[in-house]
């Protein structure tokens, strides 16, 4: 028997290799005046922003340049961004585009929430776990998301991550109303991405997907789009540690980081993910570069409580990375446990041919900073994991990663 359940998505996804010529008429659907939000600075610089700005006031689209966010956005990014749109003036008619990575897209949902919910001072009293309790009341504005890396999947999910360091904390505005109206995935946007940003980002989507399949609260639709985003994904990344450039592995990546922000929207996430937010606040190390480095630590943690999905993987991998010559060979007949951890070396080969650290001190971290590391990393991620972890424990795997 199936246990009964709730799916979130994004009322229309629009995905190809250069449909961002459609943005005139997506954008014309949702309304008449957009405020933009946009990331990379490089967007700007090569054109992309006018390009877009062009084909949205050919559509009959006023556009307003709101924001540009350049890192993770934290509590006075979001209060400064909103307090502009409210001066500016809200009225029907109205969306949000956001066009950038996870950053500019997490600012732009937060935004497009508090636009219509202004009965808080702050982002920080709606946020999960240090404000006040206050909900998303009414529909945010219409949100289009067009994202330009292939990692977070925020363009499909109900929550914003928002950060603070004083005093320390990364916590998500979340609500079943705040899941983008439109995403239009253009895999081309990715194709300049430097080699540090497509690992970082890649590793997370993968991540994500893994953390999603063996979720405690993991749900049958995510898991067949977590199987499928992960047969795409895991040779895609390899790829790309070759090949910046490689069109087929961009595409699946935007593909893949895709279905792992629905999985996660829908199944939650994990350990990996729980200390990834601690390792950001604490010592500021990018999102996606903590997921990678605790990734490994995470399968190795859960073995035991998910071995069957983990074990299907090691067996799986052996196909879908045919033709990676330097891996570790694996006998079809074997066990699942020797299954399972033939994938834990898969994951570990791909960090070191994408370069990412094994250990904490290398990200920065100071032996001191584990204990309050263990304090930070509670929350809904590591709420999500499918074994319980302590304190204790959880502190001896970040000493002996360190």
């Amino acid at each position: 028997m199936l246990a009964s359940y709730d799916f979130f998505a994004p009322n229309r996804i629009i995905f190809g290799w250069g449909r961002r010529i459609e943005i005139g008429a997506i954008a014309r659907s949702l309304g008449t005046r957009a405020f933009l939000v946009s990331g990379s600075r490089t967007l700007d610089s090569n054109g992309t922003i006018d390009e877009l700005c062009r084909s949205l006031e050919s559509a009959g689209v006023i556009v307003e340049r709101l924001a540009t966010q350049t890192r993770e956005p934290e509590v006075a990014d979001v209060d400064t961004t909103v307090a502009r749109l409210r001066e500016i003036g809200v009225q029907d008619g109205d969306l949000v585009i956001a066009i950038g990575g996870g950053s500019a897209i997490d600012l732009a949902k937060a935004v497009a929430a508090l636009a219509t919910n202004p009965h808080g001072l702050s982002v920080r009293d709606f946020l999960e776990g240090v404000g006040r309790g206050l909900k998303i009341e009414q529909p945010p504005l219409p949100l289009l998301a067009i994202p330009t890396t292939s990692g977070t999947g925020t363009e499909a999910t109900k929550n914003a991550v928002i950060s603070s360091y004083d005093p320390p904390f990364k916590k998500s505005l979340r609500s079943d109303l705040m899941v983008p109206k439109v995403v239009l995935v253009d895999p081309e946007l990715t194709l300049s991405l430097p080699r540090e940003t497509t690992a970082h980002t890649g590793m997370d989507a993968i991540t994500q997907l893994i953390e999603s399949l063996i979720s405690r609260r993991a749900k049958p639709i995510p898991r067949a789009l977590c199987w499928q985003g992960l047969e795409i994904a895991l040779p895609a990344m390899f790829e790309l540690s070759r090949d910046l450039g490689h069109q087929a592995a961009r595409e699946a990546m935007s593909h893949a980081a895709l279905l792992s922000g629905v999985a996660l929207a829908n199944s939650g996430l994990g350990f990996a993910h729980g200390v990834a937010a601690a390792l950001g606040v604490q010592a500021k190390v990018p999102h996606g570069l903590a997921c990678a480095v605790m990734l490994p630590a995470a399968l190795e943690l859960n073995l035991g409580v998910a071995l069957p999905d983990l074990a299907e993987l090691g067996r799986k991998s052996i196909h879908w990375l045919r033709h990676e010559r330097d891996l570790l060979t694996l006998n079809i007949t074997a066990n699942d446990e020797t299954a399972a951890r033939h994938f834990i070396a898969v994951i570990r080969t791909l960090t070191k041919k994408l370069d990412i650290p094994q250990q904490l001190e290398k990200l920065g971290v100071k032996r001191d900073q584990l204990p309050p590391l263990v304090r930070g990393s509670r929350g809904n991620s590591m709420d999500g994991n499918p074994c319980d972890v302590g304190d204790e424990e959880l502190l001896a795997i970040l000493q002996k990663m360190f």
